[in-house]
């Protein structure tokens, strides 16, 4: 499934590579189709078939070319700047204006000499900024390329009005230099703004996957450490009482040291089950389980109350985990001589108490990751966790699940069979 994931993860990215190469190709391709079609076009009829205007005529599609060249060589990188991944130069910008504007002054001096006629001159004036504006236009705001784009007009205007064209002529100029220069805002930044939302939700996509596999770990440690943390300490124990038996010359201890060996088994099989994710508490065996192994190690283990079936699996498996995580601190911290555990369920919820007459030594939230990874399992069915000391010289771990969540039909006998009022209970507690 993970391979599978990876696959299509990797087939992804590349789709939106190939989308962001075609991207930048077609605007690449841009400035070439307008030189052909407005630039190179003019010699079939616009322009006049003598010498000065055909040789004016070649030095603008020279120039066009060279911008076109300039072009292909910068957009990348004004691609770049605008997704925010690299700063475009801006000497880089210095050629293709001088370009621009050599070819705004020869097209001014070849409609000075007269040397086209009015039609394929508009259409000129129309394809001398695209080459440049392609590049420019991803490197400014908005707002100020179509500031610049009307000081551009006006001095297009101006130029061919110094040449000598008549005021229609002018403001035709005008126009088609804000249209060309509105075409292409429209073209690019659009284009550039998509791969821009594409390469965003990408990198969300990857950040996602970052922390699910972060979460996953953190599940994991917390898993591994709720399954060894109890059979550890089970097999410390024994292995303590083995010696001692041992040293003694008792044969009781190859019982012991059997009884190591088939826990160590069993935590590996369970280990492996945590590795695989399939592993879930079973609360009946866990309250059998933890009453024996604090019996073992010399504690009154006294388990009251429900056994814990009919409450739902997610209910169960939580409570299951409550239990195994309270043995393991019991063992673990302070000296009880007494360990009480209590599962009581109402129409409401389902309570777990867990009290001891050894206070730990260390505060339980200092001592491990056990509690918090509780309070993540019980907070996921709205549940509870307080560990704390109680009345008498006791230390109490109480967790709370409200069934409002989790209510099923198996829970319904739990209700019914109560003949004990809770508030009663909740006295014979004090």
């Amino acid at each position: 499934m993970r391979i599978r994931g990876w696959r299509r993860g990797w087939q992804e990215h590349s789709k939106l590579e190939r989308i962001d190469l075609y991207s930048r190709l077609t605007v690449a391709s841009v400035p070439w189709l307008f030189t052909v079609s407005w630039q190179l076009a003019a010699f079939a009829s616009d322009i006049h078939r003598s010498r000065l205007p055909l040789a004016l005529g070649a030095a603008l599609l020279l120039v066009s070319v060279g911008q076109c060249l300039l072009n292909n060589r910068n957009i990348r990188r004004s691609y770049a700047h605008y997704l925010g991944t690299r700063v475009f130069p801006r000497q880089r910008l210095l050629a293709p204006l001088v370009l621009m504007l050599l070819g705004l002054g020869l097209l001014a001096t070849l409609a000075g000499v007269s040397g086209v006629e009015n039609d394929g001159l508009l259409l000129m004036v129309m394809n001398a900024p695209v080459a440049f504006t392609i590049t420019y236009v991803l490197l400014v705001p908005v707002r100020t390329f179509t500031i610049q784009s009307l000081v551009l007009a006006a001095g297009i205007a101006g130029l061919l009005g110094a040449a000598g064209e008549p005021g229609r002529m002018l403001v035709g100029a005008a126009v088609t230099t804000l249209f060309s220069c509105l075409v292409v805002a429209l073209c690019v930044r659009p284009s550039a703004w998509s791969l821009s939302v594409m390469w965003q939700a990408e990198e969300a996509r990857d950040i996602q996957a970052r922390l699910a596999v972060a979460e996953e770990r953190l599940r994991f440690g917390r898993d591994l450490h709720d399954v060894m943390g109890r059979n550890l300490a089970v097999i410390a124990l024994k292995s303590e009482l083995a010696v001692e038996l041992a040293q003694r010359g008792r044969p009781e201890a190859l019982d012991q040291m059997v009884e190591v060996q088939r826990i160590a088994r069993a935590s590996q099989q369970e280990v492996r089950d945590v590795v695989r994710g399939y592993r879930e508490a079973d609360l009946t065996t866990e309250l059998a389980g933890a009453q024996a192994v604090l019996r073992a190690a010399g504690i009154d283990c006294a388990v009251t109350g429900r056994d814990g079936t009919g409450l739902a699996g997610p209910v169960q498996s939580a409570l299951g985990w409550v239990v195994r995580e309270a043995a393991t601190n019991v063992l673990r911290h302070g000296d009880p001589r007494r360990c009480t555990i209590r599962l009581e369920v109402w129409a409401d919820e389902v309570v777990l108490d867990v009290e001891n007459d050894g206070a730990p030594a260390t505060a339980p939230e200092e001592s491990g990751s056990g509690l918090a990874g509780l309070r993540e399992r019980l907070g996921a069915l709205d549940g509870e966790l307080d560990a704390g000391p109680a009345e008498h010289g006791l230390f109490r771990l109480s967790a709370r699940i409200p069934l409002a969540r989790t209510e099923s039909t198996d829970t319904v006998p739990y209700a019914a069979a109560a003949d004990v009022s809770r508030t009663t209970l909740l006295e014979e507690r004090r």
